[in-house]
Parts: structure tokens; C-alpha cells; sequence
């Protein structure tokens, strides 16, 4: 297949790319304007009381040290999924660099201007509006001027809230193994901030009349940015859909939908951690899944039946380099001990207890072990370290965990695992570039985002999950270098889903259900 460039890339997806800049732009303007709402009387507050400052600045200072994904995570259950979460969360980063300018703005006025001013007989908001506010406006607008920039960079992950944004490209194409889609996403980003940047330290060389003229004008850019981005984000489908980054730009995702199905569902991007609960309240009535997800189970959902058949294969089993196996000679047989003893329903049952009943992946491993008599209590051995990597869900933890106990204690090898490594690109790169060892994956991944094969061979090799296979093993020796192990037992592919009680009352069985149902609304 021809590599696609990068302008290719963008040429064909312009009009999503605006949408996003449209959404990016939206949200750092909206929570920009709520930021300098708040932080400027903040600001000006804790100068008239000093003694207050220390606390202000300390949990405003806190606030913008709690991760920007954990951040989010908090926002959910308070306001949901959406722009809502996104708008508070970046309002948040942006508070304390507003309040400490205007403090410090404010505190640095010479005290003798402070004492003509009293001695001319100005009262308190005389003094703030005629002497203060105009000496210390450039320190104030450089505050607002690093706010600003902070939040272009933090409204990326808007994207795993459903609030739309450049990080649905960025993270799509990490996902996807995509570096075009990750630099059409990264490069407009990079330069909204250069150039936001740039404005405001326009503004900043103005005098405080010149401003004061702009006081209007300023705030109606920013609400018109903001109802532009509701206006993008608005779908026009009677269901609400939401897909993870990753099936937004995969042929058995949303590519699969629109070119065998015809369906075009307008879904918001939005993360696998919180689309299952998202579904369960109702924020969403369609999300892409994984057809052995716990949550299924939890919430209640039905799992479309993919009835043209979009959805390969999707059997799961450890990848590894052949020098790993040469230089581990032992550790081959060992990973082959889990081989068919995992089938859908025992790894859905596994990930219910992950995943709803929130034991930990190390209890989860042990049980599993230790009822299939696998366990061996650790050698604590030290012939070498096998670094495991695992992506960011909950069965490839638990996985990972099964693993870890299997090499520590049939081998004399020291286990570290390295968990989390977000999307399939990220782990590939890190099994490539020899920063872990091995690393659970599954056969249509390997096919479909890895290997890429033409449609011909696609049609071939998916007939079945043997042919898939051992497509996938013998072009993953011949092209990089690396052996599939023997498949676990179980299919983890992708799935459309709803909640059980809505799709008994629109009649959807099957996504051509679903096409018949949005085509007759």
C-alpha cells in the first residue's frame, strides 16, 4: 500500500480538522473568559487581604498539580461527559496563573502612587480602577497570557470527555499507529498556542484606555467562539453515539460503519473508561465496545450483532521479538501455559470483577492461577528482568499480572511490568525499540493497524480466526522480527452496543437494525 502524507491527510479530513479547531478554540475561549471571571476578583481580593493570599495561592497552586486526566475523572461524576467537565477542568489550570499576576500586579504598585491617590481623596474603587488596575494591567495580561497557553495544551484531552477538540486526532493516532493523524492533530494545536500567545502580548503592550475601549469587543469574541463549538458539537442523530478514538479511524470501526453499513451515526470521540457508564445514564445511547468487557454485564448493555461481518477476528496472544525467546530460552513454554484456558465467557467474567466489582488485576491473576492449579509461589530469582508492557484497560492488566506470577514462579527470572502504555502504537514502539519484552495483543490489531494489508488480502485472511492467525505470525517474523505465541482462548473484538431495555423497545438487533432506524427518523 502507498503511504499516505501528511498533507494527503489533512486534505481528506479538512473538514473534521476544522470541527476540532472550531471545538479546541471553543473550549479554551469559554474557560479562559470563566478563568479571568473568577481569578481576577480572586486576585484582587487577596491584595486587599494579604493575609488571605497564602491559602488562595496554595489551592490554586494544588488544583493545577492534580494530573489533567485524573482532573477530568473527578469532573464526570459532578457534570457528567461533554463540554461541561472539559470547561471546569480547564478552568481550574487556568486560575492560578490569573490570580497570582493580578496579586502580584496589584501588591507591586509603588505605595507612594498609592498615597497621592488617598491624599487626593480617591475612595477604594477609584484608587482600584484609576491608579491600580491601569499600572498593574501588563503583569495581569501575562498571566492570562501563560493561562491561555496552558489551556490549548490541556484542552487536547477534552477529547476523552467527549468534548471534542484536536486530541481526538492526537489520540486517535497514537491508537492507530497513524503519525499523520497525530501530527494533524499536534502541529494546529502548537501553533493555536504560538499564536494565542502572540495576540495576548499585543494586548499587553496597550495602555489601560485602549483596553478599556475593547471591553466589550473582547468577551463577544469569546461567547461567539464558544457557541460556534456548541454549534459543531451538536448532532443531528436521534441517538447519541460516542466511539473511542482508536474505532473513529479503524476499517472495523467507524470506516467499517460508514463504507459496509452506510452508517453515519455523528458519534462524539470519547474515552473507553467512561463511555460504559455514559451509555448507562443515558449521556450516550450507542458506543463502540469490546465484546468481552465486564461492563456489558454490569450495565446492562446488548451487544449488537454485527451482521456483514466488519469485525475480524480478534483472538488474543503475547507478542514477542524471537531474540527475547533465544536470549529467555525457558520463557516461551511458560507463556504457552495460559493457551486455551481463557474463552470469551471466563475473560468477561474476569473483567466484571476488574471492572465493576473493582478487585485488583493481582487478585483477579492469583484466583485465576490458582483455581487452574497454575500457581507457584515466587523464586525470587535474579538470571535476568522480563519487562512486561501491557495498553490501558483493564483485561490487558489483568493479563499482564497473569504473566508476572506464571515467569516468577516456574522461572528464575525477575519480572517488571510496565502497564499502561496507552494505545497500540505506544506499546508496538516499545516492544520495537526493546523497552519492554513482550506484551499482550490481538490478531485483528496486529492486521489491521499494524500490517495494513490491501483489501484483496484483508478479504482472505479474516475468512477465519485460524487464517487471521497465522497471517498475522508469519508477517510479524518476516517484517519485524517477532513471534505470536500460542492464542489464549478468547475473542475480544469490537462491538456496537446499547442498553438492553432501549434496543427491546426500538426493536435493534443488528447494526442493520440500527441503519433502518435512523434512516426512518
Amino acid at each position: 500500500m502507498t503511504q499516505q502524507s501528511l498533507w494527503q491527510f489533512v486534505s481528506e479530513q479538512h473538514e473534521k480538522l476544522l470541527t476540532q479547531i472550531t471545538q479546541h478554540l471553543g473550549l479554551t475561549f469559554l474557560s479562559l473568559l470563566l478563568a479571568i471571571i473568577v481569578g481576577l476578583p480572586l486576585g484582587i481580593f487577596i491584595a486587599r487581604k494579604k493575609k488571605l493570599s497564602g491559602s488562595v495561592l496554595g489551592i490554586a497552586g494544588i488544583l493545577q498539580t492534580i494530573p489533567s486526566i485524573a482532573l477530568l475523572g473527578f469532573m464526570i461524576p459532578a457534570f457528567g461527559i461533554g463540554a461541561t467537565p472539559a470547561i471546569v477542568a480547564l478552568l481550574i489550570y487556568a486560575l492560578l496563573p490569573i490570580i497570582r499576576n493580578t496579586y502580584t500586579g496589584i501588591t507591586g504598585v509603588n505605595p507612594a502612587v498609592i498615597e497621592s491617590a488617598k491624599a487626593m481623596g480617591m475612595n477604594w474603587k477609584q484608587l482600584l480602577f484609576k491608579v491600580e488596575l491601569p499600572l498593574a494591567m501588563p503583569v495581569i495580561i501575562a498571566g492570562i497570557r501563560t493561562a491561555a497557553v496552558i489551556n490549548v495544551g490541556v484542552a487536547t484531552l477534552a477529547s476523552f470527555v467527549a468534548a471534542g477538540g484536536l486530541g481526538e486526532f492526537i489520540f486517535g493516532g497514537i491508537s492507530l499507529n497513524n503519525t499523520n493523524m497525530i501530527l494533524a492533530g499536534a502541529i494546529p494545536a502548537a501553533l493555536l498556542a504560538v499564536l494565542l500567545d502572540k495576540i495576548i502580548a499585543v494586548f499587553q503592550k496597550f495602555k489601560y484606555h485602549d483596553l478599556q475601549k475593547l471591553k466589550y469587543i473582547i468577551p463577544a469574541i469569546f461567547i461567539i467562539c464558544g457557541a460556534v463549538y456548541f454549534l459543531a458539537s451538536t448532532s443531528e442523530n436521534k441517538l447519541k453515539a460516542g466511539f473511542t478514538p482508536e474505532f473513529m479511524g479503524r476499517q472495523d470501526g467507524d470506516l467499517g460503519l460508514r463504507s459496509v453499513y452506510g452508517l453515519n451515526v455523528n458519534p462524539k470521540v470519547v474515552n473507553d473508561a467512561v463511555m460504559y457508564k455514559a451509555a448507562y445514564e443515558g449521556e450516550l445511547d450507542l458506543i463502540s465496545g469490546y465484546s468481552t468487557d465486564g461492563r456489558i454485564k454490569a450495565f446492562d448493555l446488548y451487544v449488537l450483532e454485527d451482521d456483514k461481518k466488519i469485525f475480524p477476528p480478534y483472538f488474543a496472544a503475547p507478542i514477542i521479538k524471537t531474540k527475547t525467546l533465544e536470549k529467555f530460552p525457558e520463557l516461551e513454554k511458560i507463556l504457552d501455559l495460559l493457551a486455551g484456558k481463557l474463552n470469551d465467557s471466563i475473560m468477561t467474567d474476569l473483567n466484571y470483577k476488574s471492572d465493576y466489582l473493582n478487585q485488583t488485576p493481582e487478585k483477579i491473576a492469583k484466583d485465576f492461577l490458582v483455581k487452574n492449579n497454575l500457581y507457584k509461589i515466587s523464586n525470587k530469582g535474579n538470571s535476568g528482568t522480563i519487562r512486561i508492557g501491557s495498553k490501558i484497560f483493564g483485561e490487558q492488566y489483568i493479563l499482564a499480572e497473569m504473566y508476572k506470577m506464571l515467569i516468577e514462579g516456574y522461572t528464575n527470572y525477575k519480572v517488571e511490568t510496565k502497564t499502561g502504555l496507552g494505545g497500540t502504537k505506544i506499546c508496538f514502539d516499545a516492544l520495537m525499540n526493546d523497552a519492554i519484552d513482550f506484551y499482550p495483543e490481538y490478531t485483528g490489531t496486529g492486521l489491521l493497524v499494524l500490517l495494513k494489508p490491501d483489501e484483496k488480502t484483508l478479504s482472505t485472511v479474516t475468512k477465519s480466526a485460524e487464517n487471521t492467525y497465522q497471517y498475522v505470525n508469519s508477517e510479524f517474523r518476516k517484517q519485524y522480527g517477532i513471534k505470536w505465541l500460542k492464542p489464549l482462548g478468547f475473542n475480544n473484538s469490537y462491538a456496537l452496543m446499547m442498553r438492553k431495555k432501549q434496543s427491546e423497545e426500538l426493536k435493534i438487533k443488528t447494526i442493520s437494525d440500527l441503519k433502518h432506524y435512523l434512516n426512518s427518523n
